[in-house]
Formats: C-alpha cells, structure tokens, sequence
C-alpha cells in the first residue's frame, strides 16, 4: 500500500508557488471573511492564515457577529471587490441561516473568487484542484480510467467529478439514492469519497489495486479527525489511499493559494 501523503506533495508544490509569489511586483493579499465562531471554521481559517504566513501572502480576516444581516455582509464583499489592493476573497462555509450563501458567492468578483464557488468562476474549486494537484505529484493517471465519486455536494462531489471528467476519466457518481453503491464503488480504478459520514467505507467498497481518495473529515468526539473511510480495513486491500489528515486537506490549502496567485498574474 502506498500512502498519498498530502504533506509530500504539497511542500514540493509550495517550493514552486513561493518563487511565483517572488516574481511579482507586489505582495498578494487574500481577504477572508467569517461569520460567527464554529470551532471547525476557525480551524480551516487558521490553516489558511499560517499558510500565508509561510508563502508570503498578507491576508485580512473579517471575523462578523453571528447575527450580522446579510446585506451588512454583501456590504463588505463590495468593499473587497472594489479595492484593487484585494487579489482573493473567500467566504468561509457554513453561513448562519439568515445569510443565503448562493446570493453571497455570487456577488463576489469572478476574477478574485479563488474558492472557485461563484457560478462566472474562473477558478477550479479549491478541493478539486488539491486533489487533480495530489494525484498527478503520484502520477496516476485518470485518461481512461474508471473513476467512482462517491457524494454530489456543490462544493466538493459535483466539481470532483467534473474535474475527473475533465482529465479524461469515465465518471460515475454515488449518493444517498443510488443501488448497490459497493459494487459501483468496487468496479472504479479510483475512487473518490466526499460523503461527510466517518468511516462509512469499508473492505465490501473496494478491491485489490484501487486508489482510494478521501475527502470526508469528521472530528470525533475525543478530538481526533477521521475520514469517510475506514482506513485500518481498507489500507491492507488497495494499492494508493489518502490518510486522514494529511491528506486532501493539505492540498485543498495549497489549491486555495495556487488560485490567488493565478488571480494575481491575471490581473497583473
């Protein structure tokens, strides 16, 4: 069994942003914002701000009271989207439920929507990037391959599997309404699980020689982080899999970045 370690991949794609970052004439600036305080939000943003740290990024974060009406939030990303000091504005997920978060993304500028979430986007959504990024630093190849996602969320199955489409895969998807999931999982060459549910993929999902990727990240009750998959059942069974964490999570930081600076030489 091979380990798709995220952390490998991502310090060898990070040598490679830093020295585009350097070769540009000024420093590129991420604006984040954030409505309220979930402990799982404040851990995905510190990731993000310690990574630009580390790269040479400056980044603004806008934490907002939970109650903040929605048209004071549309409010601030006019602001953003008018300052041309301002190359990538993201808005963390989940909003509270007076705040619509399709009318939000929306609203943000195409050209500094590094989320990738914005319906006009430019950007590959951040995840799909980190995972396309992870799996060409192990250089499986996904041009006719069979390629099973398992999960059609907006934000991380649907534009998955259109990236694997993009690439040349034969793309099927799972979800909560589909037959005999096992055994599609089972008849892909890789699979793809982006369900939500801690180890919800066992032995019967896969077969000898798959690559298995997986999205999902839970954190369970003594604090520790675990994927959809279970991975002390399947590790011994498939040829590549992603550990949880260290894995998807790693690159989908990076991609976020990678986008900002495409946004900066865009623009530039």
């Amino acid at each position: 069994m091979i380990l798709l370690d995220g952390k490998t991949a991502r310090a060898h794609y990070s040598s490679l942003l830093e020295k585009r970052i350097k070769e540009l004439s000024f420093v590129p600036c991420l604006v984040i914002l954030q409505v309220g305080n979930r402990t799982d939000s404040d851990s995905y943003i510190k990731a993000k701000k310690s990574f630009a740290q580390k790269i040479g990024v400056k980044e603004i974060h806008v934490n907002f009271d939970e109650k903040i009406s929605q048209e004071e939030l549309i409010e601030a990303i006019k602001k953003y989207n008018a300052d041309e000091s301002v190359n990538g504005i993201i808005v963390q997920l989940p909003l509270p439920p007076q705040i619509n978060s399709e009318i939000v993304l929306n609203l943000i500028d195409p050209k500094k929507d590094i989320d990738g979430l914005n319906c006009a986007t430019k950007f590959l959504p951040a995840t799909a990037r980190g995972i396309r990024e992870l799996i060409k630093f192990y250089k499986i190849e996904l041009a006719g391959k069979k390629v099973t996602v398992l999960g059609r969320s907006k934000l991380v199955g649907e534009p998955v599997a259109k990236m694997c489409h993009e690439e040349g895969a034969i793309v099927t998807i799972c979800h909560s309404k589909t037959e005999n999931i096992p055994e599609k999982t089972r008849a892909a060459d890789v699979l793809i699980v982006a369900i939500g549910k801690p180890n919800l993929v066992g032995k019967e999902y896969v077969k000898e020689g798959q690559v298995v990727i997986d999205v999902g990240i839970t954190r369970h009750n003594e604090g520790k982080l675990i994927g959809d998959v279970n991975f002390d059942e399947v590790k011994d069974i498939v040829q590549m899999i992603t550990p949880v964490p260290g894995g998807v999570g790693q690159m989908t930081v990076l991609a976020l970045f990678e986008n900002l600076i495409d946004a900066c030489y865009d623009s530039n």
